[in-house]
């Protein structure tokens, strides 16, 4: 029983239903990072726990949004001494597993509107010089251009929102398969 995905999509790896530790094994260096930021961002007595509203928080701060309920269920499952919090391994854990759920099409088509803010559907030099700025990078528009020719896969003179979400897929397949050999 084959499943056929939809076009664009071949280059995501197949998700699986795992475990929580078998899910933060398998992450990113840049993925584990980003949970330990979250989460020590609002441990601010460094005892290893945040409470509900923090742990509400730190997940948006991921980019997640979760419900009330979901956020009760999570202390509940992990608060063995009756404080209300949530120790890290739990936190970890859990958002190894969200971030495993999240289509990486979709979260590669939200970072290309951030750089598309004209909304003309490519990032143009304008567009990257911008991000650029923001970000506090000091890059010439020659640089710039070098990244525009390197993504620019179909040769238009800008990065079309297909060759930025494939050049992202590609990317994030071959840390993720890093992240896999290293665990192995």
């Amino acid at each position: 029983n084959a499943r056929r995905l939809p076009p664009g999509r071949a280059m995501s790896a197949p998700r699986k239903q795992s475990s929580g530790l078998d899910s933060v094994q398998s992450l990113t260096q840049d993925q584990v990072e980003e949970i330990r930021d979250a989460f020590k961002l609002f441990d601010t007595d460094d005892s290893g726990k945040i409470d509900a509203d923090e742990l509400k928080v730190a997940m948006r701060a991921m980019g997640f949004e979760p419900k009330r309920d979901e956020v009760r269920k999570m202390i509940q499952e992990s608060d063995r001494d009756g404080t209300g919090q949530i120790p890290f391994s739990m936190f970890e854990e859990v958002m190894a597993i969200k971030m495993h759920q999240r289509d990486p099409r979709e979260e590669a088509v939200k970072a290309f509107r951030l750089f598309d803010d004209d909304e003309t559907g490519t990032i143009s030099l304008k567009n990257l010089r911008r991000v650029a700025k923001e970000l506090g990078e000091n890059m010439t528009d020659a640089e710039l251009q070098q990244v525009i020719d390197y993504c620019d896969i179909d040769a238009r003179g800008d990065i079309s929102m297909e060759d930025f979400c494939n050049i992202l897929l590609q990317a994030q397949a071959n840390q993720q398969q890093a992240a896999i050999s290293r665990s192995s």
